[in-house]
């Protein structure tokens, strides 16, 4: 399978679980860096993100898959895009290692019943996001292939 294409998936596996996540902890009044939403505040920024973030999952597999002139032409190339791609993943899995690491976090109810700390959470997103990072990685710094 090529890279890039593997890549897309990886991304898109990636993007779903965290858009679900994301989602799951707005409907719970959680909202975008972990605090707690209030009543009509979840209406204001949490739907916004969860449109844009519906809107990445589905945009950056599509120009990961395979090459598009306009894109490269215009924009960057795949190669760079996902280099870039990369970059900021690293980030976020910073970021969410930090939650994992921290001495006490909250918790949310789990589907099935019961409770899911953010701790749990922020380890099963660290090792998604370095999972699809790496494959990402793997395409963005590859030998090009005519």
């Amino acid at each position: 399978m090529d890279r890039f294409r593997l890549a897309a998936r990886a991304y898109l596996v990636y993007g779903v679980i965290y858009w679900l996540g994301g989602f799951y902890l707005a409907l719970h009044g959680v909202g975008v860096r972990g605090d707690r939403i209030r009543g009509d505040r979840m209406m204001q920024p949490g739907v916004a993100w969860i449109v844009v973030g519906l809107a990445l999952v589905v945009a950056i597999p599509y120009l990961l898959a395979r090459r598009r002139a306009w894109f490269e032409r215009w924009i960057l190339s795949r190669r760079d895009f996902a280099r870039i791609l990369v970059a900021f993943m690293a980030v976020r899995a910073w970021h969410v290692l930090k939650v994992a690491l921290r001495p006490e976090t909250a918790s949310v109810p789990a589907p099935w019943g019961g409770e899911i700390t953010f701790r749990l959470g922020a380890i099963v997103f660290t090792i998604v996001t370095v999972a699809a990072l790496l494959l990402i990685a793997r395409a963005a710094w590859a030998e090009e292939v005519a």
